[in-house]
């Protein structure tokens, strides 16, 4: 586990990026694979090129036989981001997003692949706590389509629903098509989880919000389809490695970063100015309490927070620009950390 950030000490946590970027890159891509196959001895090599033109960016070089760690149960979407990642992986389920952090960690799996936001629901702060808390790196993107389906016990009836469950980001898409529905909303741990209850319990006049994939599973009718309240919903998978993944030339990068700021007139501004300043461009910015000092020194009675924030910009950590705007960031903050450097999802939907 990482030590949590504290705002009292200038404490940087840096990847080897900085090795990749000055000739290493070979030698480290080459280190990362035979760290793997040595944890996983029946490890396939790479697949070739004609065999993975249909995987995303920085799925490539990746061994076909990895074990990829989710949360939810078969059926999840989830599941589906990450055999869109990895097509050729073994999914490795868990209960709850800290269990696929741990198993990733514990070397139970090879990689992790967890929702951190969604075009409608927003960002999964869960996640960007845990990140912070785990040794973990960011080694890829999934930009996965959503298609929320209702389902219900085979022969149910829609107007008779009396009850929708789901995981709380399905149903906050879901929210204006439930809602004129006229049925009461319950939280459950995972969408395709939901689907199981309603089977394994033979709950009568209640639906699931679920992927049609859980329907299949799970024995349950489809009454609708499509119901997300946007038809442009779609969730941000990250991919978590134990080792971080060597930047390669020719494909757009993202780098994902975490720091909490000097105390100061004008801080964040001088923060992003070191981004501004390089033409880097920022794709993302959330900021999250910082937990170990949730109150800035001094200012206790007038109860003003302290905050960590997340960034994600275009440039990978092999280019000079990206490692002198983190040299000028760090001279800005009082914790960075560099949680990866990973190829851009370039899909269109």
């Amino acid at each position: 586990m990482s030590s949590s950030p504290n705002a009292g000490n200038n404490n940087t946590y840096w990847t080897s990026w900085e090795l990749y970027g000055n000739g290493s890159s070979n030698k480290a891509k080459n280190e990362n694979r035979n760290f793997t196959a040595t944890m996983r001895p029946n490890a396939a090599t790479s697949s070739t090129d004609e065999e993975i033109s249909n995987y995303l960016p920085g799925f490539k070089d990746c061994p076909r036989n990895l074990k990829v760690a989710y949360q939810g149960e078969p059926g999840a979407y989830s599941e589906a981001a990450a055999l869109t990642a990895y097509p050729d992986a073994e999914p490795f389920p868990c209960a709850v997003f800290e269990e696929a952090y741990e198993a990733t960690e514990s070397m139970k799996s090879d990689r992790s692949v967890l929702p951190f936001e969604n075009s409608l629901g927003g960002s999964i702060h869960k996640n960007y706590d845990l990140i912070l808390t785990h040794d973990l790196h960011v080694v890829g993107e999934v930009n996965f389509k959503v298609n929320h389906c209702l389902m219900a016990l085979p022969g149910t009836k829609k107007e008779n629903l009396t009850r929708a469950m789901s995981h709380p980001q399905a149903l906050a898409q879901c929210d204006d098509y439930l809602t004129r529905l006229g049925v009461v909303k319950e939280s459950a741990e995972d969408t395709a989880g939901s689907a199981k209850k309603i089977q394994d319990e033979k709950l009568e006049n209640v639906a699931a919000v679920a992927s049609e994939r859980a329907a299949m599973l799970y024995g349950m009718e489809i009454l609708d389809s499509k119901i997300q309240d946007d038809s442009s919903n779609v969730t941000r998978f990250l991919a978590l490695a134990r080792e971080p993944l060597p930047p390669k030339e020719g494909v757009p990068y993202k780098t994902s970063i975490v720091f909490a700021n000097k105390d100061g007139p004008g801080s964040l501004f001088k923060a992003l100015a070191c981004f501004a300043l390089r033409d880097i461009n920022l794709t993302k910015i959330e900021s999250r309490p910082l937990k170990t000092a949730p109150l800035a020194e001094g200012l206790q009675e007038s109860m003003q927070f302290q905050y960590l924030f997340y960034v994600d910009f275009e440039a990978s950590m092999a280019e000079d620009r990206a490692k002198n705007a983190l040299r000028n960031l760090q001279e800005q903050t009082s914790f960075l950390r560099v949680l990866g450097s990973y190829p851009k999802d370039v899909s269109k939907f």
